[in-house]
């Protein structure tokens, strides 16, 4: 039988020529409203022996669980590196390879070195064979069932795994949580395959340029992972996928605090949520389905309805019909590239039948752009949640317990975490080591509560009569500071 032809990746270049940004802003998680599904399941093989995978830079999480349904492959062939499963690229005459550890192979740490991917979960292929034999048995459990989703490098997992969480901090290589965080064990118990961890900036913006969630971004947009899970304190979930063209959900607010102890390494326990991303509507709905809910360990998420709505249900054609929304023009930025693509939106969106208010100042605007307080509340938050975090994990080899010790453990080992030129500066660090819970921290709170909440989102939705805001999430624009502090969601 003739060999099958070495299999190579299409041009990185032209996959980040892609992340365009995606220019609507939405706080209402139900005005989710059209899907575009990914390209067609390729339908034939090079000879009888040869699974019939979908394109991995454009499958939907439909897709990949028509496919396997259907019994085209098994999650098995969707995570193992195969070089014989190969697939004619749309853009081009190369074959692209087509399993997630493959594509992971071909392009994290070779090639162009996109390092997207912090580590590959060693017990992904056992998961995905145990999958395939539950669905032979007794059916799919969900619509994620055997799917590969890759989880950001803050959320924890349980040790059995095989994988770290480490926020990017040789501090917590070998740390052991005791247990899942509430959205991997949601996820596992969906049956998705856990397929590893993505990057991010080293303690998020604390000790890089820029804090966002872009292993997640890229890992999606290229096709490394059927979705992700990014975390958002202000702006790493938006703003990655922003710039990847990807699907973002910055859901509400939620705690991840299990028993007291946080199940995801914290910045601020007064902002920190979990949130999907995808390459779709639909792929992003779907997970958002999975994840949220109530959490028995957790008496905060109480207050949460006590069933789950399914959010796909939510995706219609004329779902904008009828619809109010706000745009608050001293929020959009400077970028005039940006701008012009949100003004054409706008339009867009208008002619599905949505009534667009332009301009929907928000009352509190200027208090917003010249207030402080979300950094005196973030860096204090920070100080506090990393002790209560380290503090629950059942193994620390470092010896690390709190901010100091972190601080010291980077000059310590300063030709693995101070270097140059992004990551030689720990003042950030050392300014939240220096804050405390006093009145000033408290008064912060209470100002980001009534800039955020009180007198700005709720008061522009009510001063307007307005179902949802709309704002660019790319360039200077402003768009997740007030969600930000106000604990309100966003979808990018």
């Amino acid at each position: 039988m003739e060999h099958p032809k070495p299999c190579l990746i299409r041009d990185s270049a032209k996959e980040l020529q892609k992340a365009f940004s995606r220019v609507i802003w939405i706080f209402a998680l139900l005005l989710i409203y059209q899907v575009f599904l990914g390209s067609a399941l390729a339908t034939s093989r090079d000879d009888s022996s040869r699974a019939a995978l979908p394109d991995l830079y454009e499958a939907s999480i439909a897709e990949l669980q028509s496919g396997l349904e259907q019994g085209l492959f098994t999650s098995v062939d969707l995570v193992k590196v195969n070089s014989t499963f190969c697939i004619h690229s749309l853009d081009n005459d190369q074959n692209v390879r087509q399993a997630y550890f493959a594509r992971i192979d071909e392009v994290n740490l070779q090639g162009p070195t996109l390092r997207a991917v912090i580590e590959m979960n060693p017990s992904a292929l056992s998961q995905a064979a145990a999958l395939d034999a539950e669905r032979k048995a007794t059916g799919p459990r969900s619509a994620l069932h055997g799917i590969p989703i890759l989880l950001k490098d803050n959320i924890a997992t349980e040790a059995s795994d095989g994988m770290n969480t480490t926020a990017g901090s040789f501090a917590l290589l070998g740390s052991i949580p005791p247990r899942d965080a509430t959205v991997a064990a949601k996820l596992r118990a969906a049956g998705a395959v856990l397929l590893g961890k993505a990057n991010m900036s080293e303690w998020a913006h604390y000790r890089g340029e820029l804090g966002l969630g872009a292993g997640s971004g890229i890992g999606t947009a290229i096709g490394l992972t059927a979705a992700a899970l990014g975390t958002e304190t202000d702006g790493s979930i938006v703003l990655p996928s922003s710039r990847n063209n990807l699907v973002g959900i910055k859901p509400m607010y939620c705690r991840e605090d299990v028993e007291g102890w946080c199940t995801v390494i914290p910045a601020s326990v007064h902002q920190d949520t979990i949130g999907p991303m995808a390459r779709s509507v639909a792929d992003a709905a779907a997970i958002l389905t999975i994840i949220s809910g109530r959490d028995p360990l957790d008496n905060f998420t109480s207050a949460q309805p006590p069933a789950v709505p399914d959010f796909s249900k939510a995706l219609k054609p004329d779902g904008l019909k009828g619809v109010r929304l706000g745009v608050p023009r001293l929020f959009q930025g400077s970028d005039q590239n940006v701008i012009a693509a949100f003004n054409a939106s706008i339009e867009i969106i208008r002619g599905l039948g949505a009534t667009v208010v332009d301009p929907a100042e928000f009352p509190d605007a200027e208090e917003i752009l010249a207030s402080n307080n979300e950094t005196i509340v973030v860096n204090t938050d920070l100080k506090v949640g990393i002790k209560n975090y380290i503090s629950g994990l059942l193994k620390v080899p470092t010896g690390v317990t709190d901010l100091a010790d972190l601080i010291a453990f980077n000059i310590a080992h300063a030709d693995e975490e101070l270097i140059p030129p992004f990551y030689a500066d720990q003042s950030l660090f050392i300014g939240a080591e220096n804050t405390t819970v006093d009145a000033a921290y408290y008064a912060a709170l209470a100002a980001d509560k009534d800039l955020g909440q009180t007198r700005g989102i709720d008061g522009t939705l009510k001063k307007f009569n307005l179902d949802a805001i709309l704002l660019p999430s790319e360039g200077t624009s402003f768009a997740r500071v007030a969600a930000a502090i106000a604990g309100y969601p966003i979808v990018a």
